[in-house]
């Protein structure tokens, strides 16, 4: 283990430099500094400017949506996608327990409660066999709605996550959410340059969203962005988004309640360079992932790659050790040597705040909570032989 180890930090410097490696770093080599520059000389740099509107239609038009709402984070776009579904206090949302934070904190902010059904070990996202056992098991319908039996709640949503921009099996549980009425919403906030079968992640489900944060893909700095086909919830999400505000030359009349999530126009300036250059970092990625694919193949260590008739971004790297205790080792050794690797998320049934939730026992989320690795993943300046 140990000389496995030691090869790994060998390789790492190999492809990223002797230098401290983080797991993903942003990479400025296009027209950042001029589009910066000019959104400056433009004064139009909080939420008005033509950057924003630029930014969406280049993110529409590369993922397939009809429409793109920036936002100024991952996390707004998926309290705005959920409060455009309809989620409403006191229902319930089906989502994975392993997942990032943000999945559950959006969940709570419309006072809907988090269900925790199981993740797939091959693709580590939601498994539509634990979604469906889920509902078969706990739910009944009535008026072609899902109702929870235990907790007497309607289960009114669905968030799974494309994990580590590995997709899911996200047509399987959009065909299990439309039998039982309940709205899906595609966290894709990991998974920009990810593909089903030819069809781009976050378009699946009816909305899906987007993050742009400084370790993401491209970058914004930070900010985010829901997609959708439908005009009626573009125009909705578009409006909640930006305080509710009709719109009038001088007046400041709001309709109802809304948030302030605006992405600033020289955060959008950030994104419409970083675009520019995503073909680039997703063939240097794709480089970088076959490299670290190789070499763990020589240890019997198993990289996680994208099921069949699926294509991953490779946003962060994921290899899975065979115990808690190699993991740990793993962790260890590498961090101290300048090479930053991290464990997966603490599983959200494990947070205080979502402890109480009903979950289905999350035996495959468990078992990867102990063994999985990211491993650094940048766009590197230069792969060597």
């Amino acid at each position: 283990m140990s000389k496995m180890i030691l090869s790994f930090i060998e390789e790492a410097k190999n492809i990223y430099g002797n230098e401290f490696i983080p797991l993903h770093r942003p990479v400025f080599e296009g027209n950042e500094r001029a589009y910066l520059i000019d959104c400056i000389d433009s004064n139009f740099v909080s939420s008005v400017g033509e950057r924003v509107s630029k930014f969406e239609e280049l993110i529409a038009e590369y993922t397939g949506a009809s429409h793109a709402i920036a936002t100024v984070n991952g996390t707004a776009a998926l309290h705005t996608a959920l409060v455009v579904a309809g989620i409403k206090r006191g229902e319930e949302v089906i989502t994975q327990a392993l997942t990032f934070v943000a999945t559950c904190n959006a969940i709570s902010y419309t006072g809907a409660v988090p269900v925790f059904v199981d993740v797939d070990l091959d693709t580590m996202g939601m498994s539509p066999t634990s979604l469906s056992e889920f509902l078969k098991n706990n739910a009944e319908k009535r008026d072609g709605k899902a109702w929870n039996k235990e907790t007497g709640r309607l289960i009114s949503g669905c968030i799974p996550m494309h994990t580590f921009g590995l997709p899911c099996r996200i047509n399987e549980i959009r065909s299990i959410c439309k039998e039982w009425g309940i709205s899906l919403v595609e966290d894709a906030a990991e998974s920009l340059g990810s593909y089903i079968k030819g069809r781009h992640t976050g378009t699946i489900g009816k909305i899906g969203t987007l993050s742009f944060n400084g370790n993401k893909l491209i970058t914004t700095g930070g900010g985010g962005m829901l997609i959708t086909d439908c005009p009626e919830i573009a125009k909705k999400a578009k409006h909640i988004s930006t305080t509710a505000k009709i719109p009038h030359s001088y007046e400041f009349i709001h309709d109802e309640v809304g948030y302030n999530y605006r992405m600033p126009n020289i955060n959008a300036a950030l994104g419409c360079a970083q675009i520019e250059k995503i073909d680039y970092f997703l063939k240097a990625k794709k480089e970088v992932s076959a490299r670290w694919d190789n070499f763990f193949s020589e240890y019997n260590v198993t990289f996680k790659k994208p099921i069949d008739g699926n294509t991953a971004n490779f946003w962060l790297n994921v290899v899975i050790m065979k115990s808690k205790e190699e993991r740990d080792h793993f962790l260890e050794l590498t961090n101290e040597s300048g090479v930053m690797t991290r464990p997966i998320w603490q599983l959200m049934s494990r947070l205080p705040m979502f402890s109480n939730c009903q979950n289905v026992g999350l035996q495959n989320s468990k078992w990867l909570a102990e063994r999985a690795v990211n491993i650094p993943s940048s766009v590197p300046n230069k792969i060597t032989a």
